[in-house]
């Protein structure tokens, strides 16, 4: 049976069993954060079925608890640092403060970060730029997930990527995808709840299409728009993998193993808005755009027109209130960091509750 927990319960969660694997309060928090944001977001193959994973690599050796990032080259506008095999989410955190601050400074900053680890959601960071000003990019690489177009064995990263940018009394707008069908984690998720696949996400060992996803874990996943997503996603590795001095293609490890130095990296890019045009004038104008691209005539079953990051911004409004539904394989997990943590599992409201909320 599905288990339904408060989200700031959950937060407390993640973040007090991180700590005990030594990882700074600060940070664990923040980790914790990532992952409870996808969830409310509704993008729970980014959520806490990911802690275990997070975990286990710091028990084994292959995270370091404590970020300890290194600047290599400082110019300014351009900083690039060596994560030495911190969590991702932590350095990429820092990224975004040191990128925003630079380019403020000189209009655009670039931050690449080398020898880093998965992040999580991308938007999660892009929203905190574009929340000070800033248009942002964030590029990041992955693990081996597709094949080259034409090919059978998988050498590319499903590479995700983020923009996002101030939309005046709309919020923020953002885009975060990976250039695959489908980000791998929604794969994994998927055979957590025992579910089979869409058609066209996946193929197996073999590149014969597969709605099974256990083949498509040891398979491959396709990529997204035919060979226009194996292309985004190489060049995304240029930017992410070889610009950075970091992993790229078929050395990057991902966060699906418990061991080997994951070598992830990521290159964030900032626009200060105000050093392009006036901020309220540019709030008004992307007003301007949200509002008529909500006005298009809505085809035959759909209800609204919405653009990119309002259905996360919907779905979180929702969920803060209803609180996070977890598939049982990911809290069979949770109760195993419990007994091995000590903490306490988040007590989860009767089932009547649950049905009246």
């Amino acid at each position: 049976m599905p288990h339904t927990v408060p989200a700031p319960d959950l937060l407390d969660f993640a973040a007090a069993t991180t700590e005990t694997h030594d990882v700074p309060p600060q940070d664990a928090r923040l980790l914790a954060d990532t992952l409870v944001t996808a969830e409310l977001w509704g993008h729970a193959s980014h959520g806490m079925l990911r802690l275990p994973w997070y975990l286990d690599r710091i028990e084994s050796g292959a995270t370091a608890a404590v970020a300890a990032p290194e600047v290599v080259t400082d110019t300014g506008a351009v900083l690039v640092v060596d994560g030495h095999d911190g969590l991702g989410q932590v350095l990429t955190d820092q990224a975004v403060t040191a990128g925003v601050e630079r380019a403020r400074c000189h209009g655009v900053s670039a931050v690449a970060v080398r020898n880093s680890g998965h992040f999580g959601t991308a938007a999660y960071y892009t929203r905190k730029a574009a929340a000070q000003g800033c248009v942002a990019l964030l590029a990041t690489n992955a693990s081996p997930a597709m094949a080259p177009w034409g090919g059978r064995e998988k050498r590319i990263g499903t590479n995700p990527w983020s923009i996002a940018a101030p939309g005046g009394r709309h919020g923020t707008v953002v885009m975060d995808i990976a250039n695959t069908a489908v980000a791998r984690g929604k794969i994994y998720l998927a055979e957590e709840r025992g579910e089979p696949i869409p058609e066209g996400w996946a193929a197996d060992a073999d590149g014969v299409p597969t709605t099974d996803p256990r083949h498509a874990v040891e398979g491959l996943i396709l990529p997204m728009a035919g060979h226009k997503g194996y292309a985004i996603s190489f060049m995304f590795d240029v930017l992410a993998g070889v610009l950075t001095g970091s992993a790229f293609g078929s050395s990057v490890v991902g966060p699906y193993a418990a061991t080997g130095r994951s070598g992830v990296g990521h290159l964030l890019i900032c626009v200060d808005i105000a050093a392009m045009a006036d901020p309220a004038e540019f709030g008004r104008r992307m007003e301007s755009l949200i509002e008529e691209t909500k006005s298009t005539p809505t085809a035959p079953g759909t209800p609204e027109i919405l653009v990119p990051g309002e259905p996360e911004t919907r779905t979180a409004e929702r969920l803060r209130t209803e609180g996070i539904t977890l598939a049982d394989d990911t809290w069979a997990s949770l109760a195993r960091i419990a007994a091995t943590t000590a903490v306490p599992l988040p007590t989860t409201p009767p089932r009547h509750q649950e049905l009246s909320a």
